[in-house]
């Protein structure tokens, strides 16, 4: 299924964690906190401004981001998780 987010949302595919921390313990299921960055699937075409002009969006598709630990609606979309938040929402850009 083909979605499209409007205006300024964007909509995010979280990017899973390590199971295990730097110095080698294994983080069980339980105590895994949900990831807060994830790569960009689709944007909308951006919010107007007052006077009707659209302002374009600073992310594109493809793009890892960061984003607030409690940023976005949580949806399902042909049986996938993922994010639908407002470009706002977003901290930055990974490089």
């Amino acid at each position: 299924m083909a979605f499209t987010p409007l205006h300024d949302r964007v909509l995010v595919r979280r990017v899973e964690s390590d199971d295990t921390t730097k110095g080698g313990l294994i983080i069980p299921d339980t105590a895994k906190e949900k990831p807060a960055e994830g790569e960009v699937v689709s944007v909308g075409a951006g919010a107007k401004d007052e006077d009707g002009d659209r302002i374009a969006m600073d992310v594109k598709a493809g793009d890892k981001i960061l984003f607030g630990k409690w940023s976005g609606t949580e949806i399902t979309l042909d049986g996938e998780e993922l994010l639908i938040m407002k470009e706002s929402d977003i901290l930055g850009i990974i490089a």
